[in-house]
Formats: C-alpha cells, sequence, structure tokens
C-alpha cells in the first residue's frame, strides 16, 4: 500500500508531467525553460545512440538559459512550417529516489499536426528525467529524450 506521501509525490510528477506537454503544445515555448533547474542537461536522442552510450544529440543544453536561446531562434531566426504537437504522456514511473533528486521514466507519443492540416506520428519514445525540488516544486535537472526511431524529421524545431 502506498503511503500518503507517495501518492502527493506521484500526484506532483503527473502533474509536472502534463504541465510539460501543455506548455508545449500550447506554443508557449517562453515558459518552457522554466520547467528546468539552471543547471539542467536537456537533450534529444536516437534509442540507438542512446543504448550505445553515445553522447551525440540532435539537440543538446547544458542550462536553463542555452534553452532560452533556443526558444528566442526559433521565435526570432528558424524559418519553418507552423505545426502543431499533441503529446501524450503514459507510464511515468519512479526509478529511483536519493533524497530530493528522483530518477522517472516515462513514455511519449508526439502527433504533429502542419498548416495545411496533415497529422503524422512525429515521435515516439521515453523520457528519462532526473526531476528535483527547486523552490518548493519539481524541475527536471537532467531531461533525455530517447526517440524510438533513427528516422528523425529534418523538422524537429519545437522542443519534445
Amino acid at each position: 500500500m502506498m503511503s500518503l506521501e507517495a501518492v502527493v509525490r506521484r500526484l506532483e510528477l503527473e502533474e509536472l508531467y502534463t504541465d510539460y506537454v501543455h506548455c508545449v503544445d500550447a506554443d508557449e515555448l517562453e515558459r518552457w525553460p522554466d520547467f528546468f533547474t539552471e543547471d539542467c542537461f536537456y537533450r534529444i536522442t536516437s534509442a540507438e545512440n542512446y543504448e550505445a552510450g553515445m553522447p551525440l544529440g540532435l539537440i543538446h543544453a547544458t542550462s536553463r538559459n542555452m534553452l532560452k536561446d533556443r526558444v528566442s531562434a526559433l521565435r526570432e531566426a528558424n524559418i519553418y512550417e507552423p505545426q502543431r504537437y499533441r503529446h501524450l504522456v503514459s507510464s511515468i514511473k519512479l526509478m529511483k529516489e536519493e533524497g530530493a533528486t528522483l530518477d522517472v521514466a516515462a513514455n511519449f507519443l508526439v502527433v504533429r499536426t502542419m498548416q495545411e492540416g496533415d497529422m503524422t506520428l512525429f515521435a515516439a519514445g521515453r523520457y528519462l528525467d532526473q526531476v528535483r525540488r527547486d523552490s518548493g516544486t519539481w524541475k527536471f535537472a537532467h531531461k533525455t529524450v530517447v526517440l524510438d526511431s533513427r528516422q528523425i524529421d529534418t523538422l524537429l524545431a519545437i522542443p519534445i
């Protein structure tokens, strides 16, 4: 039986993941870096590279400021066809707990809708995260997005 503390923590993690994907899906990307600690690590990579222990990443950031720069580039410099994401996140699982730091894994699917209405299954994979309490709320200290497919669309502009 789960303790009340474990139930509350589970609900807080569910809220973190829900708020995270709603932020991205609603194109509120200026808020996206706020889900991370100041010294965060963020990477999108393929399952093949992850399993081989290769540090390669399609997107790689080592601080919240780098994430803010990415949002600025998306808004001001990059040119890409308007698109929307819709995330489905499931199977959030606490893998390990060390003090105020939790290792968490979750599965995701992302459907992308292009400007003309074409929809595709854009990405499937898992989040391998380390979350930490920061000013009373859970934040991502380390987020590795592991894509199941090696075939990654070159339109990977918006964070997953």
